[in-house]
Parts: C-alpha cells; sequence; structure tokens
C-alpha cells in the first residue's frame, strides 16, 4: 500500500480547538439509552446539537448494535435520507434531510431486533446575526495566545488528568515538564483581558481547545474528542463566557480548527465510524511530506502530492480522509458548530496546504454563506510569495478557488528573520512587499515575527534591539500584525518547546509579574511600553490600519515606506485621506558615531507635495524633514520614525 498512487491505495483506518462533546442523555428524559437485552445503544451523538434553518446535518450516532437499526426521527417533517452503519455496529451515518425551521428538540429513535434505544436531539435557535461573528480585518492585532502557559484562572483544573489542585503533587510534577499540562486555562485568559487592552490587541487567537486527552498534548493539536472542551481548559460555558467577555470590551476571538488531523490517542483510531475515515491507518500509513511546490504545479503527478496531502504529520497524526464525503460533511459541521455556540469571529487554520483544495472550497464556502462577515487565516508555512498567494481566496491557478479569507504572512517572517537575524539588506522586506501582485487581497495578510512553532525572536536575534525594530515593521506594513504571547516583553527561547515557556505572573508561584508594570523587568517594560505605542498610533491613524503602501526607498539598513487611506484596496479606509510616512534604519555593521542620513526624491510618488507633521513614534535620534522633492532622514544607530504627511 505504502508508495502506491492516491487512486491506487486503499485507504482504510479511523486536531493548530473543538468544543463540548455531550454524552446525549438520554434516560434522564424516560427513554433509556440501551435496551432493557442491552445489545443496542446509543451514547453519543454528534453534532451533540443543531440549529433551526441551519444546512441540513449528518448525525453521527456511536452506541452498540446500530449496524441492523431502523431509525426513525419524532418530527415527521424530518426525514432521513440515508443510514451509513459500521460493519461492528458502532457507528451510524445518519444524513437528515433538512433541518426545521424552527427550533424543537426532537427523538431519534433506533430500533433493532425488537429493541429500541433513544436520544433526545436539539435544534435550537440561531444566535442573533450581530452576537460575533465580526471577522478581523487589518484594523485588528492579533495576540496569539497558548491557553496553557499563559494564565491559570480555575486551580483546581490542573495536574495530568485536568483535576488536581494547583498546588498539589500532581500538579507541580506536571508543571516541571517541558511538555507536560501547566495549567493554563480559558479563565485564565479572560482574567487578563485589560492587559490585552493596554497592550492594544483587539483580537485574541487561542490554540485548540479541543479534548486532547494525551499526557503532552498540552498545546491542543491532537484531538481525542472534536465536540469537548478539555478540562485542562474548562468548560464550553468558559469559552463562551471568554467570547462574551471580549465582545463586551470590542475585541474579538479567533479559534483555531484542525480538520487536517486529530490525535493518535483519538478512539478513531482503533474504531474508525467508516473504512475510509483516515488515509491509512496506525500500522500502515504515509508519513507526511511537505512539497508545497509539487501542490501548484500543473506538471506533477499526482504520486508528488501524497505523501503532503494523504501522510499523517508528524508519522503520528492519523490523517482525516477530506476525500470523503461523510468525513468532509463532519468536519465543516464541526467549524459550524464551535462558530455557531461561542459567536467566534474568525477561525485560524492549522496546516492548510495539507488537506485538498476542494475541500477548503466547500468548507470555507459555506462559512461564507452561514457567517458572511466570518474571516479565516491560514498557516500555509513557506517563505514563497509564489506559493503562499496560490492559496489565498480568488486565486485559481493551482486548481479550484480554497475561498480562505487570507494566508499567514511567511514570507515577511522568513524576510524579518533574515533582515535581523541574519544581517541580510533591509531591503528584502521590500522584496517582498514587490510580490503583492501574486495576491487578489494583499493587504488582508497577517505579518508577524514569530509564533508558537518558532524560536523566539529575540533569542534568535540577540537583541532586545532588533526586536524592537521588526515588531516596528510588523505593526506598521499592510495588514492585520499578530503577536505572539510574550513577544510584548521580549520573552526569550529556543525552538519547541523552549518557545513556550509560562507566562510570568499567569501562575502561582511566579517570580515575576509582567502583567502589570511594577512586575516587569527595564527590559520587559521597554519593550511593553513599545508595542503599546505602536498599537496606539496604529488605532489613530487610518492609514495604518486600513491604507495601502508604497515603497518609497530601500537599501542595505533602510526601509521607508509611505501608508495612503485614500488608496485603500479593499472597502473604505476612513475619510481623511490621510497619509503616513514610516522610516525604519538598522544599525549596520560599520555604522559610525556620525548619524547616518538619506535623501529620498518623492517626485512622482504618493508622498509627492506632502508636509511633514510632528513625529509620532522617534527612537534613535530620527529626524526627518521635507525640502521640495526631497525627504531628509536622519538616524543615529537603530531608529524608527513614523508621522503623518498631509
Amino acid at each position: 500500500m505504502l508508495g502506491m498512487g492516491k487512486d491506487a491505495r486503499v485507504k482504510v483506518a479511523g486536531l493548530k480547538g473543538c468544543v463540548g462533546l455531550l454524552l446525549v442523555a438520554l434516560a434522564a428524559q424516560g427513554a433509556g439509552a440501551r435496551a432493557q437485552g442491552g445489545r443496542l445503544a446509543i451514547d453519543k451523538v454528534d453534532p451533540p446539537n443543531w440549529w433551526a434553518g441551519m444546512p441540513k446535518p449528518m448525525l453521527l450516532v456511536h452506541g452498540e448494535g446500530l449496524g441492523g437499526a431502523k431509525f426513525s426521527l419524532s418530527d415527521g417533517a424530518l426525514q432521513i435520507e440515508k443510514v451509513v452503519p459500521s460493519e461492528n455496529g458502532h457507528w451510524a451515518q445518519v444524513w437528515l434531510s433538512a433541518s426545521p425551521s424552527g427550533a424543537e428538540t426532537v427523538t431519534l429513535t433506533a430500533k433493532a431486533g425488537g429493541e429500541k434505544a433513544e436520544a433526545r436531539y436539539m435544534f435550537a435557535a440561531r444566535r442573533p446575526a450581530g452576537d460575533g461573528f465580526a471577522g478581523f480585518s487589518s484594523r485588528d492585532v492579533m495576540y496569539l495566545i497558548m491557553t496553557d502557559r499563559f494564565a491559570d484562572g480555575n486551580l483546581q483544573n490542573d495536574g495530568v488528568d485536568g483535576k488536581s489542585a494547583e498546588n498539589s503533587a500532581a500538579a507541580f510534577a506536571e508543571r516541571a515538564k517541558t511538555r507536560g499540562w501547566h495549567g493554563g486555562d480559558l479563565k485564565g485568559i479572560e482574567d487578563h483581558l485589560e492587559y490585552l487592552q493596554q497592550l492594544g490587541v483587539t483580537t485574541v487567537w487561542t490554540t485548540p481547545v479541543y479534548e486532547n486527552h494525551e499526557d503532552t498534548s498540552y498545546h491542543g493539536y491532537g484531538a481525542t474528542d472534536l465536540y469537548r472542551v478539555d478540562e485542562h481548559y474548562g468548560t464550553l460555558g468558559d469559552l463562551k463566557a471568554l467570547a462574551a467577555a471580549l465582545h463586551a470590551r470590542g475585541m474579538k476571538l479567533v479559534l483555531d480548527t484542525v480538520p487536517n488531523h486529530v490525535g493518535p490517542g483519538n478512539p478513531w483510531v482503533k474504531d474508525e465510524p467508516a473504512p475510509d475515515w483516515f488515509h491509512g491507518t496506525a500500522a500502515d500509513h504515509l508519513k507526511a511530506e511537505t512539497d508545497f511546490q509539487a501542490l501548484i504545479n500543473p506538471h506533477a503527478p499526482e504520486r508528488d502530492k501524497v505523501g503532503t496531502l494523504d501522510g499523517w504529520f508528524a508519522n503520528t497524526l492519523p490523517d482525516m480522509n477530506t476525500e470523503s464525503p461523510a468525513v468532509a460533511q463532519y468536519l465543516r459541521q464541526n467549524a459550524v458548530w464551535w462558530i455557531e455556540e461561542t459567536g467566534a469571529d474568525g477561525l485560524r487554520i492549522d496546516t492548510f496546504p495539507y488537506v485538498n483544495r476542494e475541500f477548503w472550497h466547500g468548507f470555507n464556502g459555506e462559512l461564507k454563506e452561514l457567517f458572511p462577515r466570518l474571516t479565516e487565516v491560514g498557516e500555509v508555512f513557506n517563505g514563497d510569495p509564489v506559493i503562499t498567494s496560490s492559496f489565498a481566496d480568488g486565486v485559481t491557478r493551482a486548481g479550484v478557488d480554497t475561498e480562505l479569507y487570507t494566508p499567514f504572512d511567511f514570507p515577511t517572517y522568513f524576510a524579518l528573520r533574515d533582515v535581523f537575524v541574519k544581517g541580510a539588506p533591509i531591503s528584502e522586506l521590500a522584496k517582498v512587499l514587490g510580490e503583492d501582485a501574486l495576491y487578489p487581497h494583499p493587504e488582508r495578510l497577517v505579518p508577524f515575527i514569530g509564533n508558537h512553532d518558532t524560536e523566539r525572536f529575540v533569542t534568535a536575534a540577540g537583541s532586545d534591539g532588533a526586536l524592537k525594530l521588526a515588531l516596528a515593521y510588523v505593526l506598521t506594513t499592510r495588514g492585520m500584525a499578530q503577536i505572539y504571547s510574550g513577544d510584548e516583553i521580549a520573552m526569550s527561547g529556543g525552538g519547541d518547546p523552549d518557545n513556550r515557556h509560562d507566562f510570568p505572573g499567569g501562575f502561582p508561584g511566579s517570580a515575576e509579574n509582567a502583567f502589570v508594570a511594577s512586575g516587569r523587568t527595564p527590559v520587559q517594560q521597554a519593550t511593553f511600553d513599545w508595542v503599546a505605542k505602536l498599537d496606539a498610533v496604529r488605532r489613530k491613524h487610518d492609514a495604518l490600519g486600513c491604507g495601502a503602501e508604497q515603497v518609497l526607498a530601500s537599501n542595505d539598513d533602510w526601509m521607508v515606506t509611505l501608508r495612503d487611506a485614500g488608496k485603500a484596496m479593499e472597502g473604505t479606509c476612513g475619510a481623511s485621506g490621510e497619509r503616513v510616512v514610516v522610516a525604519i534604519h538598522r544599525a549596520g555593521k560599520a555604522e559610525s558615531a556620525a548619524p547616518a542620513t538619506l535623501d529620498v526624491q518623492v517626485g512622482m510618488t504618493w508622498m509627492e507635495g506632502c508636509k511633514l507633521g510632528g513625529a509620532e513614534i522617534q527612537s534613535g535620534s530620527a529626524t526627518a524633514e521635507v525640502q521640495g522633492k526631497t525627504l531628509h532622514l536622519q538616524a543615529t544607530g537603530d531608529a524608527v520614525w513614523v508621522g503623518s504627511c498631509e
């Protein structure tokens, strides 16, 4: 089987957070889940509830003796189109013909051999359209939180089992492990929203909240139940409370979803709902490859793509067979369920290129129909803009449109590392911007300096000065800036797991508390103030939040751009039509004590006719003035100058 083409292989055997896989309460409703003989039972239904007026659902029923069962619904208007049981009778796909037009609770009945099992199933009224679902945009600043490592709000759900007190021996032992469960939870995030607003954050992205019942799956990317919040993080109620608290502050919630794979401990691995639920089996599968070039190459054979699309990530994470209509339906419903339950405003989609484009076309297309304002950002971990842009909304040169709102701006991430870590010319950043024509909407991109999968920027660069320059660029260039929790206080760390230290002050007994100014070191405070100032200026000026960008000059150590609100590419960008100049200077290797200077000719640029206002961001003794059609810049060492252009 291994090494054969995708179409020739037999696909057998049963996710960078899915919530609350309810046990369907049966006996409490007066109808036993298990018949008296014990041979027929229903103990679980995915999704655990649905909504009136939503697309027709496929109910994945789990129990015993379902193989030959006949299913029916108490509402005669709801017809069952088909039932597909598993061979062992543990699963049955019950495909409905429609959802009811109004809210109601129905009874799902299975009958076999004179026995009967029932489950109550609720179709609720949909959440009001204005209650969440707002979507993120370039005006936002998104903050990535690895939930387990941010803050411990509930002190009773710690330890490896999620049931220990934070001061217990079990919790202490787990926190001592670099890949253990440290106790951060959803309540801890909610407790520190004031800190995030002080920083200028408008959007919170949490790593997956799915149940991850494995000792080292604190990160959330190895789901064992796609409809349950892991008890280490809290409950579905805690997630809803976090969403409500964010919305009350005018902030947004982005959930991390992982349709590509689940965890090796997922019950499906040993008991698949269908023989083609996964690509391969635990004993016989392809190891995931990362050949994104083949995915966009019209001349590449299927042989060169199958390892990327069908392989098991890290050779351990079971790869979902998204070509299966049942799997695709299950995963689409799963995303819809989390969004509707919580009022989430957007999604971050993990391992995006590892899933076929046809699936994404249906997945994102349905989300657009149900939640018109919702937006998604996909992980395409590659520095080539040709590859990254191939997965963006509106691009069909590599196949059907994925309808993804935007990918992350990994090309800018890699260029920032080249410039400020490896010493490449700053003009490398301008080269990345020069490829923006590859994207139908480059203004939607999400630039960042690092995330939970990369070495901390300050450690890689060895300088908090370089960190500040990189942050200045990310927070002033086009797109929505993303900050990884801790980068705003110059948190250090190498590769995984060293880049995932506990946030200082988020856990009982912390030696320092970076959530408050009095608890920060001088370097932490200086970096926090720098980010907060950049965020404040960004909010103040439409040009920085949504304006188009033009490169005025770039060389080894200077990058000068102009953001113009009057030339916004998408929608409106305020009424002022304002312009803002951004100049970044990096101290070169042979930097002298004398100030560095740069003259920029502004004739025939968007800056022509501009009168500079005062500097709103000014470091390194930077100065700027316009004389005629020349912008004169001067700086000492690392420097940033940001000011309006009137």
